[in-house]
């Protein structure tokens, strides 16, 4: 399968007009006085409400620390990290818990599922942990979304790496969330589990309106989105819209990617 072209490089981005999280002036360092790191230095960034953003760099310019920030995941040393008009570094750890329960997706290279639970008792499991069961039909009908409405009372060793994902995807997805974080969600699969993957992300913004923000590495990935976004010793070093696989790469060859 062939990623989509689903924006013209001269179309506007919708991202300024009615961004679902954006980062103003967003800096975070580690550590202090000599050994202190600025894994972000002054970005702003939006992301816009039914798109999907992929975000690349060599090793080490920030992007992970960026999709952690905009997530709620880690605080900004300065600047804003907004999720609509709620203020991040304003809001306390109860609130954004629920936030990050209720309204946010994420989805990473390891699957992070229990052995010893079914596919569906690990999509619906981090509801139980926040005290709500969901309805049977619920969890079923997130498995079956993701073509594994037949795999329900499956453990993750009766499946393969990509059912796995598929199985974190709907873990991400059954809450109905506005937004889904993904980082390196195809790094540890096969080339065809991994489109299978992107081809499951993709939907949920083409279907679900939702906002899909992915750190990857792979330009084939990256190739799925409306746009890459590019950093570079935590900051931005420009972007791509309507990204095709070869001009990814090109791009990421100059960074030093």
């Amino acid at each position: 399968m062939t990623a989509p072209t689903l924006l013209h490089p001269t179309s506007p981005t919708p991202t300024a007009l009615d961004p679902a999280v954006r980062l103003e002036d967003a800096s975070r360092v580690f550590g202090r006085g000599d050994g202190a790191v600025r894994a972000l230095d002054g970005v702003s960034l939006a992301f816009g409400r039914g798109t999907f953003t992929a975000v690349m760099g060599p090793s080490g310019s920030g992007k992970s620390t960026l999709l952690q920030a905009a997530a709620g995941l880690d605080r900004l040393t300065a600047g804003r990290a907004l999720f609509g008009d709620l203020d991040l570094g304003e809001a306390g750890e109860r609130r954004l818990a629920r936030l990050r329960r209720e309204r946010i997706g994420f989805v990473f290279q390891s699957f992070n599922l229990l052995a010893a639970l079914t596919a569906e008792q690990n999509v619906g499991l981090p509801a139980r942990l926040a005290g709500r069961r969901l309805p049977r039909a619920t969890v079923r009908a997130a498995l079956a979304d993701v073509g594994l409405g037949d795999r329900v009372r499956h453990r993750p060793a009766q499946l393969s790496g990509g059912q796995q994902q598929r199985v974190a995807i709907a873990r991400a997805l059954v809450g109905d969330p506005d937004v889904v974080f993904a980082d390196e969600p195809t790094g540890a699969l096969d080339s065809r589990s991994g489109r299978e993957v992107l081809a499951l992300l993709r939907a949920t913004v083409d279907r679900g309106g939702r906002t899909l923000v992915m750190v990857t590495h792979d330009p084939s990935a990256a190739a799925w989105a409306d746009r890459v976004v590019f950093m570079a010793d935590g900051r931005l070093a420009g972007e791509l819209l309507a990204p095709s696989a070869e001009a990814v790469a090109e791009r990421l060859t100059g960074l030093g990617a």
